[in-house]
């Protein structure tokens, strides 16, 4: 069955709204001026990661909602805290060994002379979040230093792949109430205003719980029955009573993370609330999310470049909504791995 066959028959059985896969596909995080993405994926085992660029720098927030993260730098994101522009975030499979890509990554801004200017010159920013899938093929096999120099040198601006790639590349979703997983991956999306204001977003797929539709409450992808053929839904497994005494997910071995982008002018705190509020869009596409066993992870990024005064409300409003979408690709996009079927399959 091709795309387009599929996609209709899937809206036929009411499991997605056609408007919001066709509004959702419209466009990418790097509708942001300025703002290029990098994958490297490896071949030896579904795993990588993904650079977003900013190397002039981009104002920036965080908010980890997930009990398990795997970060660096999130700290120095704080609104109190001196630095406020960041030259790349990485998003990175491997657990916390993927931190170490982000090391690659200084290494290339390094060379291309971006970072923040101290006495002994400048100093990369490269905040990076992790997502475990090292239960995917070979766990001594995951991103490094030279993992995240490639993605740099993969990185462009315009249409990005998704799916299966980069930081998606070994991500699954479906992990609770004792069901079987399913294939997760990486999408992106975006929204261009009349006004020239732009908000995308980009997240990397690999929660416990099931991927929903917000606009029809469908079960686009999550825990499968045993035999394989139909969703479990997790949380009408909750609701019966079934996986509540007894936790079906081993701790921390999931994670969703992801950035949004505008190239609206926010200070450092504002970029925090606008991350909070883009966890909304999290929160509405998966369930359950923010668990135990999730280091669920959102970055904003403010390039600036408009400086017309943006409402901070309805920018917050928009990237929960990007969030959302991204999330809904990245499962549609995805392509299976031996024991991980993707959408297509079921």
């Amino acid at each position: 069955m091709n795309r387009r066959r599929f996609v209709a028959a899937l809206a036929a059985a009411g499991v997605i709204d056609l408007r919001l896969f066709a509004q959702a596909r419209e466009g990418f995080i790097t509708d942001v001026d300025g703002l290029k993405v990098g994958h490297f994926t490896e071949t030896r085992r579904p795993t990588g990661c993904t650079v977003i660029l900013y190397e002039r720098g981009a104002v920036a927030g965080v908010d980890v909602r997930g009990s398990a993260p795997g970060t660096r730098e999130t700290d120095l994101l704080k609104p109190t805290n001196l630095v406020d522009k960041v030259n790349a975030i990485v998003l990175s499979g491997g657990s916390a060994f993927g931190l170490d890509s982000a090391t690659g990554v200084m290494r290339y801004l390094e060379e291309h002379d971006a970072g923040y200017p101290t006495a002994a010159g400048k100093v990369p920013i490269v905040p990076a979040a992790i997502l475990y899938d090292l239960n995917v093929g070979d766990a001594k096999i995951r991103p490094n230093a030279d993992a995240g120099y490639k993605a740099c040198m993969n990185a462009k601006t315009g249409p990005i792949e998704e799916g299966s790639v980069g930081a998606g590349a070994g991500a699954t979703v479906g992990k609770m109430g004792g069901g079987k997983p399913m294939k997760g991956g990486i999408g992106t999306s975006s929204i261009k205003l009349p006004n020239g204001l732009v908000v995308g977003a980009i997240v990397a797929v690999n929660c416990v719980g099931d991927v929903i539709d917000p606009k029809t409450g469908k079960i686009v992808a999550g825990a499968r029955t045993a035999d394989g053929k139909s969703f479990l839904n997790i949380m009408q497994t909750l609701r019966s009573g079934r996986g509540v005494v007894q936790p079906n997910a081993p701790p921390g071995q999931n994670t969703t993370i992801g950035v949004v982008a505008t190239n609206a002018r926010f200070d450092k705190t504002q970029m925090t609330k606008i991350a909070e509020m883009a966890h909304d869009g999290m929160a509405r596409a998966i369930n359950p999310t923010h668990t135990p066993s999730d280091g669920d992870t959102l970055f904003a990024m403010s390039t600036g470049t408009v400086t017309a005064n943006a409402n901070l409300t309805a920018i917050g409003a928009l990237a929960a909504e990007m969030v959302s979408e991204a999330i809904l690709r990245a499962v549609m996009k995805a392509k299976s791995v031996p024991g991980y079927p993707s959408v297509h399959d079921i």
